[in-house]
């Protein structure tokens, strides 16, 4: 598949543009996978083209898949740099703590007319690194924002734990519960500790155009049913311009992306991995698999009326 390197030094952000083979004014702006060239992020370009789309993916940094004191500048460069390509519409999609990335670009950048966040937070996260410090998977930041604007940290919801309690808490919910990983418990408890502040909130009343939140009940990561409630509520709130539509299952864990994508991941195994991943899907796998199904078709219908509007 062709496909073009970028960087921060000379286009202002890392990642890597798949163009589509097909004549398109379209594109979409994928936050997928470890790193922007990695298979995840290689099948969701794929995925996206075959909605007819170019697709542009970006991540921190070459196989980083910490978030911390990201600029969300970087998406205003991506921008750019798509309708220098001659795109007219673009839109974004992002999972898990990139689907929060997904929701904050769209609401800094009414160029964004399409968001799709699934399992995403309501709040902005404080930031995590990879590093392996002390053999930790992962640490938090010493009170580090996960992305900033103009250069000063967005306010953020504080982890209840900090290093190294806050990788054993992980472990130890993560070994109870049977998953490959778990910390709801830990985001309950942050906000326990810390009840989620307005300034730390995500405005996606500003976000333009559609947008698509999804997540599962039994999602092990956090309560993303309940944040996705809580921005139904904001919108009902608040006067906005975007048309929402909230895609909630009872079974579908962390892991609700369509399922075309991850059959181009896998194709005869995608539901043996999830299930090796997460306890509810190897108790419930044909529910799960009804759910990305389900996923994939509305997503299809959902990109399909963005680009005819």
């Amino acid at each position: 598949m062709k496909h073009y390197d970028l960087n921060v030094k000379e286009h202002g952000f890392y990642g890597v543009y798949y163009p589509c083979e097909q004549d398109t004014v379209h594109a979409m702006i994928l936050m997928l996978g470890d790193s922007s060239d990695d298979l995840l992020a290689r099948t969701g370009a794929r995925w996206v083209h075959d909605q007819g789309a170019a697709a542009l993916c970006m991540s921190p940094a070459k196989k980083d898949y910490g978030h911390h004191s990201y600029p969300l500048e970087r998406f205003g460069k991506a921008i750019q740099y798509l309708k220098h390509l001659g795109y007219e519409k673009i839109g974004i999609a992002g999972a898990s703590t990139t689907g929060m990335m997904a929701l904050l670009a769209a609401s800094y950048y009414p160029e964004i007319t399409l968001t799709i966040a699934m399992t995403p937070p309501d709040f902005v996260m404080e930031g995590f690194y990879r590093d392996k410090k002390d053999g930790a998977d992962e640490r938090p930041g010493d009170f580090e924002s996960s992305v900033t604007w103009e250069g000063r940290p967005l306010p953020f919801l504080p982890y209840a734990y900090r290093h190294p309690e806050y990788w054993q808490m992980i472990q130890k919910e993560t070994k109870e519960t049977g998953n490959m990983t778990a910390c709801r418990n830990l985001f309950d408890e942050s906000e326990r500790r810390h009840p989620v502040q307005e300034e730390e909130k995500i405005p996606i009343e500003r976000i333009r155009g559609e947008l698509v939140l999804i997540g599962a009940e039994d999602d092990a990561l956090w309560d993303t049913c309940r944040y996705i409630r809580r921005m139904q509520e904001r919108l009902s709130e608040r006067e906005h311009e975007c048309r929402c539509t909230a895609l909630l299952y009872e079974h579908g864990t962390h892991f609700v992306f369509p399922e075309g994508l991850l059959k181009k991941v896998l194709p005869f195994g995608d539901s043996a991995l999830i299930s090796l991943c997460f306890k509810a899907a190897k108790e419930y796998p044909r529910e799960c698999l009804e759910t990305r199904k389900d996923i994939d078709a509305k997503l299809k219908e959902k990109i399909a009326s963005w680009k005819n509007a």
